[in-house]
């Protein structure tokens, strides 16, 4: 059986996930939003600012005094803070005005506060000429009443989140997460806290799965360890898909004769998916189980963590409705030496040092602590050889983890 590229099966993932219903809407106040799609597009309906405003401490004048301002000074006829509704401004005068405070109507212009001398009489002296609009920050300069200010899809950041907040709007309407049921195979597992026995092992893929999972704001349901047993696999299984919009397993989709998810899955289920070029992860499965989808991961932790990375986390975004779900990748120069051409895809944990992409520590799919040590992946594409200086891209943990 030849190897899947990478790129054809996320397309098949991506498909798979589009052939869903859309999630739920559900409606969220701003404080809990932040990660979430929005489900409907943001329309303004208020000017920002809704005034035009100061942009500087100072004092607002209209530049057709300015002339008498230089030579003579203005008195100054009110004092305006943000907040407060100014008078419209006398003819002849200035205002003292502080950043952000409304523009008095009949003043055109701000001169900061450092060019202006204030006369022994206690008029406002300009030192040097203003314009019209200098210094002033004209009604709907961030935003236009009626204007489409983010779209459906958008998962949302700090930044948009204060986007919405800036034209009043204190609920919004996003995609209902995930039920994502997670599962570990393997009568070696035990988790941290138990006794390890001797060929046991601590469970690992489950904190790194369900840590991946709450960084996407997913509901989780703790499916626990599957011992290698068919019966209790296929018993466990059933449990979890009417419980679940998604099982995800890690371990035993291989076809060992331990490997009891992927004989479960052929068996009873569906397997539409097997097998990447991809290192580590080749054993990546894309299959279902009464209706519900199954994505099994591979047993060793950096594949399980590889695989979620760059399969499951796009999978979960389409799911979502998310609309942007390229990770972040940069071309970096490589300041290292790869000359062990493979016929999968590689993905290596790197960092950036000085500006290189260096690999960090052992880069075995068994070997989870080299991911610790590492910013980023780094793609060695199948056939290739690297050496110092050559271009590589470089996909950081923190737009893949995002």
């Amino acid at each position: 059986m030849s190897l899947i590229p990478v790129e054809q099966a996320l397309q098949q993932l991506l498909d798979s996930a589009r052939s869903h219903p859309a999630q739920p809407v559900t409606q969220l106040s701003l404080e809990h939003a932040l990660g979430h799609i929005l489900a409907d597009p943001v329309i303004a309906a208020h000017d920002v600012p809704p005034w035009d405003n100061s942009a500087m401490d100072g004092y607002a004048f209209n530049a057709a005094d300015a002339q008498k301002a230089q030579v003579d000074g203005l008195p100054i006829s009110q004092r305006i803070t943000a907040g407060m509704t100014p008078e419209p401004l006398a003819a002849g005068t200035c205002a003292r005005i502080f950043t952000g405070a409304p523009m008095p109507a009949g003043a055109d212009c701000v001169e900061m506060q450092e060019n202006i001398q204030l006369t022994d009489s206690g008029l406002a002296k300009l030192s040097q000429p203003v314009t019209a609009s200098q210094n002033v920050r004209p009604q709907g300069q961030d935003v236009r009443a009626g204007s489409s200010l983010l779209a459906a899809g958008l998962r949302l950041r700090p930044q948009d989140l204060g986007v919405i907040a800036s034209i009043g709007i204190a609920r919004i309407a996003v995609r209902q997460p995930l039920r994502v049921a997670v599962v570990s195979t393997g009568d070696e597992l035990v988790e941290p806290g138990d006794r390890l026995q001797s060929g046991q092992i601590f469970n690992s893929n489950r904190f790194t799965l369900i840590g991946a999972l709450q960084r996407l704001g997913q509901q989780i349901i703790d499916g626990g360890i599957l011992p290698d047993d068919l019966d209790h696999t296929r018993s466990r299984l059933r449990a979890l898909a009417d419980q679940a919009d998604l099982i995800i397993s890690s371990g035993g989709v291989s076809v060992g004769e331990a490997d009891c998810l992927g004989q479960v899955l052929r068996e009873s289920g569906e397997v539409s998916l097997w097998k990447l070029a991809i290192k580590p992860g080749k054993p990546f499965t894309l299959g279902s189980f009464d209706s519900t989808p199954v994505l099994g991961l591979p047993g060793n932790p950096a594949a399980t963590l590889v695989t979620f990375l760059l399969l499951v986390r796009p999978y979960l975004l389409t799911r979502l409705g998310c609309t942007s779900i390229e990770p972040a990748a940069f071309t970096l120069t490589s300041g290292f030496d790869w000359q062990r051409p493979g016929n999968r895809d590689e993905y290596l944990r790197a960092s950036l040092i000085d500006g290189h992409i260096m690999l960090a520590g052992n880069q075995s799919s068994g070997v989870l602590s080299s991911a610790s040590q590492a910013s980023g992946l780094v793609l060695i594409p199948a056939g290739c050889t690297v050496s110092q200086g050559d271009p590589l891209s470089f996909l950081p943990f923190t737009g893949l983890f995002d």
